[in-house]
């Protein structure tokens, strides 16, 4: 899929809280929105990554995005949810505070990453989208995974 400038196609989104803040991913990219489940810790592993959860026999690793992002952390609650996500065989779940909507985004609404963004990693974002009166972060899936996919390759 090339990427052409002039393609306004709509992105269909999950909207995420985070703190005080929305997030976005491609619904693409969602297999599942769980309850917060038991999660098993993996020794050795960096500190944003809370183990492992076996998900209907299928081991994933749970990421929590606050740690990830070097967010304060929180004690989970009945809001707290986990994204179940693939992307080309690579399956990866990630803790956020809560699953807010599912939503169109015309490509000409991403507006580019600002150099300042309140405490997300820049790499990881693809860009801030405003509708109406809302304003989110659309994260940059492919770089998340990739370093993830770097990591377990190193």
């Amino acid at each position: 899929m090339a990427g052409s400038s002039n393609d306004e196609k709509d992105l269909k989104v999950i909207i995420f809280q985070l703190k005080d803040e929305e997030y976005a991913i491609e619904v693409d990219f969602i297999q599942s929105i769980e309850r917060m489940q038991p999660v098993t810790r993996i020794p050795g592993v960096e500190a944003y990554i809370n183990g492992v959860m076996n998900l209907r026999v299928v081991i994933t690793p749970v990421i929590d995005l606050r740690k990830r992002f070097g967010i304060e952390s929180k004690e989970f609650d009945e809001a707290t949810r986990i994204l179940v996500l693939n992307k080309e065989g690579n399956e990866l779940s990630f803790i956020v505070d809560g699953a807010n909507d599912v939503m169109d985004i015309p490509a000409s609404k991403i507006e580019p990453t600002p150099e300042v963004v309140g405490g997300a990693a820049e790499e990881y974002l693809r860009g801030v989208v405003k509708l109406e009166n809302r304003l989110f972060t659309l994260l940059h899936l492919d770089k998340i995974l990739q370093k993830q996919v770097d990591k377990a390759d190193a």
